[in-house]
């Protein structure tokens, strides 16, 4: 069981790089993007930044209609 539901995340985590359009993206860029958020989320402006990301990742998602069903993940 454990094993379908790591599949289904690394679905869902795709399908959000299709839905910001980086899906063309070399993951060498997709991986280095997301250990510099990574990064700036531990910093200082941490809280500031997630703030940010989370309000613009809300508005894509209000975009297309997808709504709170989608965003099931809370920090």
């Amino acid at each position: 069981m454990a094993r379908k539901e790591d599949a289904r995340r690394k679905i869902q985590l795709g399908g959000l790089v299709v839905k910001a359009g980086l899906d063309s993206e070399p993951p060498a860029v997709l991986l280095g993007l997301l250990v510099e958020a990574a990064h700036a989320l531990s910093g200082q402006r941490g809280p500031e930044l997630r703030q940010r990301f989370r309000a613009a990742g809300d508005r894509a998602f209000s975009e297309d209609g997808t709504g709170a069903a989608a965003r099931s993940g809370t920090r």
